[in-house]
C-alpha cells in the first residue's frame, strides 16, 4: 500500500512523527535516527549558475567579515594574536680555552727542523776546499757520480792527548793510509779500495807506489794518477784525516767491530781480543790501521777499513741521531773539522756522498796480484781488474766473483 506524500494525509515534515527515511512508517523514530536536512527554497536561476552558501554566524564573537561598501557600521578591531611563551634565557657562552699544547708542539717542530737545516749549512762554511783537478788528459765523463775518497795520516786535527795515545803527531798529511772509489749511479753503490802499496804510473814521476802521489803532488797528482790506472772519470775529491775517524766514532756513542782473532799492533796502538765488541774512536781507529798482525798485511788493513766504515754508516742512519739534537751536532761538526773536498763539490754533493757512504753498498778491493819485481808491493791482475773498472765505467754492478774483501780470486 502506498504512502501518502509528505503534506497529503500522512505527516508533515518538521513534525515529530514524520521520518525520512522511513516515511510514515511508525509514529515515532527512535532518538538516534538520521534527519534529512530542510530543503531550502532556491530562487529562479539558471542550473549552472554558481550558487553561494549562506554563512553561519559564528558563536565565539563578532563576525570578522568586513562591512561592504557604504555600511556605516564601523569595523571591529582585529582581535590580537596570542602571544608565543617566550624561551628560556642561554646560559651564559663558555671560551674556549686556547690550545696551548698544540701550539707548543708547533714551535718545538719548526725549531727543530730550523735546527735540521741550519746545522749542515753552518758546517759547510767551516770545510776546507782543495783544488784537486789534475793537468793534462783525463777520461770522458762517465755515467754516475765517482768520489775518491783519500784516508791521510793527517792528524794536526787531533788533540794533544789524542796524538799522544796514538803516537803520532801533525805530519800535515804526506801519506795515504786508504783510497778508496765510491761509485754511486742507476745501481748499487760499489766502494772499491786501492791498495796503498800498488805500483802504479804516477805523471811525471814514473812507476811508484800509488800513494806516494799524495805527497809528490797532493790531491791532483794523487786523482790523476788513480784514473791512469784504472780509466774511471774522478768528479769529486773527499780527504779524511786521522781526527774524522775518532771524533766522528765518539759522536756517534761508538761502534761495533768484530775481530776473527785477537789483535795485538804495538805500532798501531791496538791490543783487542776476538769476537763482536763496542769500542770508542781511537780503538777503531787502531783496528783500520793495523797492518801487522795478519798474512795479508794492508790487503786485511782495506778489509777492516771497509768494515770500520760499514759500521759508521749503520749507526749514523740510525734515527736516533736526527732525533738526538746533541748527537746530530756533534756527528756533523765533527765531520765537518777533519774533511776537505774540491772546490767544485757543493752542498748537495756533499750529501749525497754522506748518504752513500751511510746506505748499503758493495765493498770490493782492487783485484791485484804481488808485482813480480818486489813480493811487498802489489800490481793490478791484469785479467780480472779490467773488468772492475768497466762495470764502474759503464754504471754497472761489478760481478760478485770480482768484489772480494782483499782483491784475491775466490778459492
Amino acid at each position: 500500500m502506498a504512502q501518502p506524500p509528505p503534506g497529503k494525509g500522512g505527516p508533515e515534515e518538521g513534525t515529530p512523527e514524520y521520518d525520512w527515511l522511513y516515511g510514515s512508517r511508525g509514529s515515532a523514530r527512535p532518538d538516534d535516527a538520521t534527519r534529512m536536512v530542510p530543503k531550502q527554497p532556491r530562487p529562479s536561476a539558471s542550473p549552472d549558475e554558481t550558487r553561494v552558501m549562506p554563512t553561519q554566524p559564528r558563536q565565539d564573537g563578532p563576525s570578522s567579515r568586513p562591512p561592504g561598501r557604504g555600511s556605516g557600521t564601523a569595523a571591529p578591531a582585529p582581535a590580537s594574536k596570542p602571544t608565543k611563551p617566550s624561551k628560556p634565557p642561554k646560559p651564559p657562552r663558555q671560551r674556549r680555552r686556547p690550545r696551548v699544547g698544540f701550539g707548543v708542539v708547533k714551535l718545538v717542530l719548526l725549531a727543530w727542523l730550523v735546527f735540521l737545516v741550519a746545522v749542515p749549512i753552518w758546517a759547510w762554511s767551516k770545510i776546507d776546499k782543495v783544488d784537486a783537478v789534475p793537468d793534462g788528459d783525463r777520461p770522458a765523463d762517465q755515467p754516475g757520480t765517482n768520489y775518491l775518497i783519500v784516508g791521510s795520516d793527517k792528524a794536526d786535527d787531533l788533540t794533544a792527548e789524542q796524538q799522544k795515545a796514538l803516537g803520532t803527531g801533525p805530519r800535515g798529511g804526506t801519506n795515504t793510509d786508504t783510497i778508496i772509489i765510491l761509485h754511486t749511479g742507476s745501481g748499487p753503490d760499489t766502494r772499491m779500495s786501492i791498495p796503498r802499496d800498488t805500483l802504479a804510473e804516477v805523471p811525471g814521476h814514473g812507476e811508484q807506489m800509488i800513494n806516494a802521489a799524495f805527497a809528490l803532488g797532493k790531491a791532483p797528482l794523487l786523482v790523476a794518477s788513480v784514473e791512469k790506472l784504472t780509466g774511471i772519470h774522478i768528479d769529486h775529491y773527499v780527504e779524511l784525516g786521522f781526527g774524522s775517524v775518532i771524533n766522528t766514532v765518539d759522536a756517534l756513542g761508538g761502534i761495533e767491530i768484530c775481530p776473527k782473532t785477537d789483535m795485538k799492533d804495538e805500532k798501531a796502538r791496538l791490543d783487542i781480543e776476538k769476537g763482536c765488541q763496542d769500542v770508542d774512536g781511537e780503538t777503531a781507529l787502531a783496528y783500520s790501521r793495523s797492518r801487522y798482525v795478519s798474512a795479508l798485511s794492508d790487503l786485511d788493513r782495506v778489509g777492516r777499513q771497509g768494515e770500520v766504515i760499514g759500521a759508521l754508516g749503520s749507526k749514523a742512519k740510525s734515527p736516533w741521531t736526527i732525533i738526538n739534537p746533541l748527537r746530530y751536532w756533534r756527528l756533523t761538526t765533527a765531520s765537518a773539522d777533519a774533511i776537505r773536498i774540491d772546490e767544485e763539490m757543493g752542498p748537495v754533493s756533499l750529501g749525497r756522498f754522506a748518504f752513500a757512504m751511510t746506505g748499503d753498498s758493495r765493498t770490493c778491493t782492487m783485484p791485484n796480484l804481488p808485482a813480480p819485481s818486489d813480493p811487498n808491493r802489489l800490481v793490478a791482475d791484469p785479467d780480472r781488474s779490467p773488468a772492475v773498472f768497466q762495470a764502474i765505467i759503464e754504471d754497472e754492478q761489478v760481478a760478485p766473483a770480482l768484489c772480494t774483501p782483499t782483491g784475491r780470486a775466490k778459492q
